[in-house]
């Protein structure tokens, strides 16, 4: 004699959450985002921002050159932009724009690894992100100074 499962109830079943997603698309709006948290978890790190009257989630992206020529540039966004369509509708907040930076190890980070990566950072957004670091202070030259001042000339 087998038993059948009962059936779900409806609270039992998975809730999908249906937050719009709006592209962010020009450098104003990278760089206000860029202005709030962040947190960087593994191969990625992501920028969050609130923005007000606005009832969807703002997604942008970006790679640099330093993680690759153009073609791996574009296989990180294009990982990235289906992790944040996986995610965003569930970890991330209404009214919030997001960045999503590629980090070096993003194009070739195992899908499960980097999945996780994105969560865990979204999950930190939530309650505030990584801790500020401190500004950077400006390069100086390492020749040494003479005691007048000048710099020493180069041997």
């Amino acid at each position: 004699m087998t038993v059948d499962a009962p059936p779900q109830s409806e609270a039992a079943q998975p809730v999908i959450a249906s937050a719009k997603l709006r592209r962010l698309k020009k450098r104003a709006e990278f760089l206000f985002v860029a202005q709030g948290l962040s947190s960087a978890r593994g191969a990625v790190m992501i920028q969050a921002r609130p923005r007000d009257g606005v009832s969807d989630i703002g997604v942008g992206f970006t790679a640099t050159k330093k993680i690759g020529g153009a073609v791996v540039r574009n296989r990180a966004k294009r990982r990235l932009r289906e992790t944040a369509r996986a995610l965003l509708p569930l970890h991330g907040e209404p009214g919030r724009d997001y960045v999503f930076v590629a980090r070096a190890g993003t194009p070739d980070r195992p899908w499960e690894r980097l999945v996780d990566d994105v969560k865990s950072a979204l999950i930190s957004l939530k309650s505030g992100g990584d801790p500020a670091r401190p500004p950077r202070s400006p390069k100086t030259s390492q020749r040494p100074k003479a005691r007048d001042g000048a710099r020493v000339p180069a041997r």
